[in-house]
Parts: structure tokens; C-alpha cells; sequence
């Protein structure tokens, strides 16, 4: 069976850490500083969520960013991408690590709290497939990573976001780069508290400690069921949308004259 010493210091994208009551906090990151989304981090993230899924002694799971910021995306990062400069082999290991990062973090059978502790440029599915979201009042949502920057809607964006805030606005939000601050995400039902960045962990983890109080069976077969609806869509959609995200990419290739 995995346990915590397996995992706690293996991936540099996570700071991971476990109270005694069976509380997991997982502070993404790109070592010390805030995580700017990068290769490292869509391979080891994956990874890691397997991992925290096999430890039977973790009974509620708390995702959240480092400093002030959940998971950033500057402009012009994954340019190449989109100009069609990722190479087959380079899209085989996009496509594998893109589908293992949604679905084994689904793959979780405990409840999950995220703690969106500032601006949620790239990934923010992280975030919102989470059974508990809560938002520092600075915190923003967006979708920088993929149609405003090149690429298709994919790595469940296209999934979820349509899910969470309806097939007309979720569109719009994916194809415009719509920018969703906390206090709208609260108004729409992304996100369930708005907090002070000084109130969101305290927030997070008093939550956290009493779920742990619970019947262990209770937690893990009411995340079972509620996120069964949400493992069968991403199961239907997730690889078609990686799989287009690809073509669509190959096809802005520059070719020979």
C-alpha cells in the first residue's frame, strides 16, 4: 500500500504535508515560488495524484497555490505549441500525462477542498473539480492556456467549464478568455466562499478537520457518488479534446516551400 513517506517529497511541483487527523494539504509550486504551468509540472502532478489516491490514510485532500497566485500562465507561454512546433512524440507524452492529470485526481476516493488562494490562469479545472472551492477575494479564473492562445479547448476545459457555469456562457468563457473575478464565480456557483487571503487556509482546513471527524466509509462513498457523473464525462470527452488540441496544432505547421 502507498503511504505518505512514497510520495510527500518526490515531485519539486508540490509541497505535500498530512496532519495527524488524516489531512492532506498539497501546496502546488515550482520549488519555493508560485507555479508558472510548466512540462514538470503536467508530469509530475499526474503522478502525484495517483499516489495521494493509493494512500488509504488520507481522508480529506486540500489543493492550493504557493504565495499568492494558484497556477499562472504568462503571455505567450506555449507559443510554440500553437505555432505548431510540438513534434508527434512530444504530443503522445501531452496526450498520456493530460488524461492521467484529470482522471487520476477524479481517481481520488476522499473529498477535496481547493483553496484558490490567488489568480488560476492555466489548468483552473484543478481547482473547480474539486467538491469544495473556496477563492482568496483576489483569486481570478481564466483560460489563457488554450483558444486565445492558439490551441483547442482541451484538458477538460471544454468538460467542465461549459458544466459549471451552462453550454452558452461556459462557450463564451472559453472562447473569448473571459476573465471570471472571485466575486462572480461566487454569483455563478463556480466557487462555494469568498474569503480574505488571510481567511481562506484557516477556512480550508477547519473544513478539512471536520470531514476527517467523519465515518471514513462516508467520506469516500459520498465522493464516489458525486463524482461519478463528472469520471463519465471526462471519460467521453477528455482524450477526443486532447487528440483535436493535437491536429489542430500540427495543422498551423509551417510546410517546406
Amino acid at each position: 500500500m502507498t503511504q505518505l513517506q512514497d510520495y510527500q517529497d518526490l515531485y519539486r511541483s508540490a509541497a505535500v504535508e498530512r496532519s495527524p487527523t488524516g489531512v492532506l494539504v498539497v501546496r502546488i509550486r515550482n520549488g519555493d515560488e508560485p507555479l508558472v504551468w510548466s512540462p514538470r509540472a503536467h508530469a509530475e502532478l499526474p503522478e502525484l495524484f495517483a499516489a495521494i489516491a493509493a494512500d488509504r490514510e488520507n481522508r480529506v485532500v486540500v489543493i492550493t497555490g504557493t504565495g499568492d497566485t494558484f497556477i499562472d500562465w504568462p503571455e505567450g507561454h506555449g507559443r510554440a505549441l500553437a505555432e505548431g512546433q510540438g513534434s508527434p512524440e512530444l504530443w503522445d507524452r501531452i496526450l498520456f500525462e493530460g488524461k492521467r492529470l484529470i482522471m487520476q485526481l477524479l481517481d481520488i476516493e476522499v473529498p477535496v477542498i481547493a483553496a484558490v488562494n490567488g489568480p488560476a490562469l492555466a489548468h483552473s479545472e484543478l481547482a473547480v473539480l474539486a467538491d469544495v472551492v473556496l477563492a482568496a477575494d483576489h483569486a481570478v479564473f481564466q483560460d489563457a492556456a488554450h483558444f486565445v492562445g492558439g490551441l483547442v479547448p482541451g484538458d477538460g476545459m471544454q468538460v467542465i467549464w461549459p458544466l459549471l457555469l451552462g453550454p452558452n456562457r461556459g462557450r463564451h468563457f472559453l472562447l473569448t478568455g473571459s476573465v471570471i473575478d472571485a466575486t462572480e464565480a461566487e454569483r455563478l456557483g463556480v466557487v462555494g466562499e469568498v474569503l480574505t487571503a488571510e481567511e481562506l487556509m484557516p477556512r480550508a482546513l477547519e473544513l478539512a478537520e471536520n470531514l476527517a471527524a467523519m465515518n471514513p466509509l462516508l467520506l469516500r462513498y459520498s465522493r464516489q457518488v458525486m463524482i461519478q457523473p463528472l469520471k463519465k464525462a471526462m471519460l467521453d470527452q477528455l482524450q477526443l479534446g486532447l487528440a483535436l488540441e493535437a491536429l489542430a496544432s500540427i495543422s498551423g505547421r509551417d510546410e517546406p516551400a
